[in-house]
C-alpha cells in the first residue's frame, strides 16, 4: 500500500447546531482517523450560499465560499458524508452544495471537484428508517458525478435516543458498524493510492 496518507473531507448536510448527522460524522471521522486517514471536519454552516441560479452565476460568478470549497474538496481524496432525509430525498443545503461545488470554472477540468473521488455515505434521523430514502437519492446524484460510493452505508434510527452525552453511539453494534465503513473507505483508497 502506498505511505502517502488519505485525505477526507467529512461534513453532515445540515446546518443544524445540534443536527444528528453532525453528531454521526464526528463519529464516522474520529474511526477514519483511527484508521490512519488525515480528516478534515467541516460544518456546512460555515459555508452558506444562495440557492444555484444560472442568471445570479453570469451576473455574479461563483460565491468565493463556493469557489474555496470547491479547493479543499480537489485537495481530498474522498467524502464522509452524513445525510439528513428531508421529504424523501436529501437536504436543500446539500444538494445546493454540491450544485454550486459542481459549477465549472474557465479551464478546469470537468467535475474537477467530484471526478475520480470516493465517498462513504451514512444518515441519522429520529425516524424509523434512520434516514435511509434520502441515501438512495444521495448515492445516484454522486454516483452521475463520477464519486464511487461505498457499497456499505448504516442510517441510525431513533436517532434522538442514539447519542451518549460524549457524542458516542449507545449501540456498540451500531458503533462497529460505523467504524467498520470508516475503515473501509480508508483501506479503499490505500489501495487506490498503491502504484501498480
Amino acid at each position: 500500500m502506498s505511505n502517502t496518507p488519505v485525505k477526507i473531507l467529512a461534513f453532515a448536510g445540515s446546518t443544524r447546531k445540534d443536527s444528528f448527522n453532525k453528531k454521526l460524522v464526528k463519529v464516522a471521522a474520529k474511526a477514519a482517523e483511527d484508521a490512519g486517514a488525515q480528516v478534515t471536519l467541516i460544518d456546512l454552516a460555515d459555508w452558506s450560499f444562495p440557492l444555484y441560479d444560472g442568471d445570479l452565476e453570469a451576473a455574479s460568478g461563483i460565491p468565493e465560499k463556493a469557489k474555496t470549497l470547491k479547493k479543499m474538496m480537489i485537495d481530498h481524496d474522498a467524502f464522509l458524508i452524513s445525510a439528513p432525509e428531508y421529504n424523501s430525498s436529501v437536504s436543500g443545503v446539500l444538494k445546493n452544495t454540491i450544485d454550486w461545488v459542481s459549477r465549472p470554472q474557465e479551464g478546469e477540468p470537468y467535475l474537477v471537484a467530484f471526478l475520480g473521488k470516493t465517498a462513504a455515505i451514512m444518515s441519522a434521523s429520529p425516524g424509523e428508517l434512520g434516514g435511509l430514502r434520502g441515501l438512495v437519492h444521495l448515492r445516484s446524484i454522486l454516483g452521475n458525478i463520477h464519486v464511487l460510493v461505498l457499497p456499505d452505508q448504516i442510517s441510525i434510527v431513533k436517532a434522538d435516543q442514539a447519542f451518549n452525552p460524549d457524542g458516542s453511539l449507545k449501540d456498540a453494534k451500531k458503533q462497529d458498524k460505523v467504524n467498520d465503513i470508516s475503515r473501509k473507505l480508508v483501506q479503499t483508497l490505500q489501495k487506490l493510492k498503491t502504484p501498480t
